[in-house]
């Protein structure tokens, strides 16, 4: 998992990883395994650990799924809107 994994420099890590890709492996990322683990979205025993990770740490994709489940399972919504002001009166 290249993105879960450290050397002691940012080069260490890189030729690391290289070595790596010579000897047949093949980089992949946590957020690729973990949906590698969820298989899909019917699994629900999963679902709501997974859905939870993926919003707080897959930054686009995870307002993605914010997204979906507010707007197409109109679930709540996880922000608070603060007070809305009107129009400034002429």
């Amino acid at each position: 998992v290249a993105d879960a994994s450290g050397g002691t420099s940012a080069d260490a890590h890189k030729y690391a990883m290289d070595r790596m890709v010579q000897a047949g492996v093949i980089p992949v990322t946590w957020q690729q395994v973990l949906l590698e683990w969820q298989r899909d979205w019917a699994r629900k025993e999963t679902y709501n650990a997974v859905t939870s990770l993926v919003k707080e740490h897959s930054g686009a994709y995870g307002m993605g799924i914010d997204y979906a489940v507010t707007m197409v399972h109109k679930g709540d919504e996880r922000v608070s809107h603060g007070k809305t002001i009107g129009p400034n009166p002429a």
